[in-house]
């Protein structure tokens, strides 16, 4: 059994593999173009998109809308594939990143971190960009496609559900990230079924989306029993030749055991997965204090409080500075071993699922 493509509006993947948008700028245009050239959906993160201009800590809102404008024109030169962006609720330059995506005509806008109850606003008469959030339950996904139902009559036009296992920030309460009543194999049937009333009243389908924690072909296949129609991955593409990650930051992956991959308390105010290091450890052991902040990108974070800046971390670490910074990784990243490029890992994953479906028929 192949698998089947994926359909978003009038956009077909070929393959229904999704890669997760990973800030700070650990996925951009090389890998989102990568992807896509698979037949899969490349996703460019915004989040600290604009690190690298010399005016980010004077002029934050312009050096980040001029990062992500070229990060698309690039994606566009490098693929005639389906590209999307990743907004998370929670930047202060929300709108301005959604209304750069809209002006470039970007194919898909994700969006998480915070429910983008009025993310239907920002269209125009003439936009072409879907738009899909990104959700931890079925109650959160009743609430964005009643109100954008109701003030917008625009359904979303697929739901990403992020499980617990993810990399990054997760939106779950710390005790519910290890209840079985939280699990990704719970939370799809309830947001496929809760999604039927709307898909009833546009007659049209709303794909749901697996992520967090998916490794293998063997997982899709088990996310598609469930009525998934396609899935998210991130952590698998970190180890690639085209992530635009440093290679210390991809070396971390491959050096890490499973006793590593730990759940930290973000600044952002939300609990995040990580793979632990002597900066994390320094952090838990209260020998950072909090600091100045050049610029105020997230709209939770309480800089005179918070003993470091994660915006700071992260950066470093994409840079390979992993003494000033930690990696965000999932909850599998320790099963990474080695460094393939894009094409040989969707490979990889269509063999594996064949072979998984293969097994199920047989028995």
């Amino acid at each position: 059994m192949i698998l089947k493509e994926l359909k978003i509006g009038d956009l077909l993947a070929k393959l229904p593999i999704i890669q997760g948008g990973m800030g700070v700028r650990i996925s951009l245009a090389n890998l989102a173009a990568a992807v896509a050239n698979q037949g899969g959906i490349g996703v460019i993160a915004t989040a600290g998109i604009g690190f690298q201009e010399p005016d980010n800590g004077t002029n934050f809102l312009e050096a980040s809308k001029r990062a992500l404008k070229r990060e698309i024109v690039k994606a566009r030169e490098l693929t005639k594939g389906i590209i999307g962006v990743n907004i998370m609720g929670a930047l202060t330059n929300y709108a301005d990143m959604i209304n750069t995506c809209i002006e470039e005509k970007i194919d898909i806008i994700f969006s998480g971190a915070g429910l983008p109850l009025h993310l239907p606003q920002f269209l125009k008469k003439d936009s072409v960009t879907k738009l899909v959030p990104i959700v931890s339950s079925a109650r959160a996904t009743t609430l964005i496609a009643k109100t954008w139902t109701e003030k917008y009559n625009y359904p979303p036009d697929a739901v990403v559900v992020e499980g617990p296992l993810a990399g990054g920030h997760l939106g779950f309460k710390e005790e519910q990230i290890t209840d079985i009543d939280f699990l990704l194999e719970k939370i799809i049937p309830e947001v496929i079924e809760a999604l039927k009333p709307f898909e009833k009243k546009y007659n049209r389908l709303i794909p749901v989306i697996a992520a967090g924690g998916i490794y293998t072909g063997e997982d899709i296949y088990k996310f598609f029993q469930l009525g998934a129609a396609g899935v998210q991955m991130g952590t698998r593409f970190v180890s690639t030749f085209e992530c635009d990650a440093s290679e210390e930051f991809k070396q971390t992956y491959i050096d890490s055991n499973q006793e590593d991959i730990v759940i930290i308390k973000s600044p952002v105010g939300m609990p995040g997965r990580a793979i632990k290091n002597k900066f994390i450890e320094a952090v838990e052991d209260g020998k950072k204090h909090p600091f100045k902040c050049p610029y105020h990108c997230i709209k939770t974070c309480d800089y005179t409080t918070t003993p470091y800046c994660i915006a700071f971390a992260l950066a470093n670490a994409y840079k390979g500075n992993l003494e000033h910074g930690f990696a965000f990784a999932g909850e599998n990243a320790y099963r990474v071993k080695d460094i393939i490029s894009v094409k040989e890992l969707m490979d990889t994953l269509v063999s594996e699922y064949i072979e998984a479906s293969t097994e199920k028929k047989l028995l």
